[in-house]
């Protein structure tokens, strides 16, 4: 069984920044892909930012040029450096992790409040 724990989450104003982590209980290098999902309420969960073994990197376009993904190998951990933040952005943010034979795990999720 694998775990994701996000943490990272809270309250931030507009053009504020947030960094998201996501810790994975075992290494990341044993998932094809790595990714961050959000839901809004109201909304359906939907692919923020995606990286992948081959390697990939894949954005929501919504986020391009404001939000990031890095990596701690030694600390099995995926980070998602939030930038100029809107009220749009603001949702649950939940971790994916995907192994070679296609079986998903997901964190908790955690809370991202845009509010001034």
């Amino acid at each position: 069984q694998v775990h994701l724990v996000e943490s990272g989450g809270g309250v931030v104003q507009p053009g504020g920044s947030l960094r998201l982590s996501c810790a994975a209980s075992r290494s990341i290098f044993s998932f094809d892909t790595m990714a961050w999902y959000r839901q809004a309420p109201g909304k359906q969960r939907e692919l923020v930012a995606a990286l992948t073994s081959a390697p990939s990197l894949n954005f929501a376009y919504s986020v391009k040029g404001r939000f990031t993904i890095s990596t701690d190998n030694a600390k099995n951990t995926v980070y998602l450096q939030m930038n100029s933040l809107t009220p749009e952005d603001a949702a649950v943010y939940y971790c994916r992790a995907r192994t070679l034979s296609g079986y998903d795990y997901w964190g908790q999720g955690t809370q991202v409040t845009v509010s001034s």
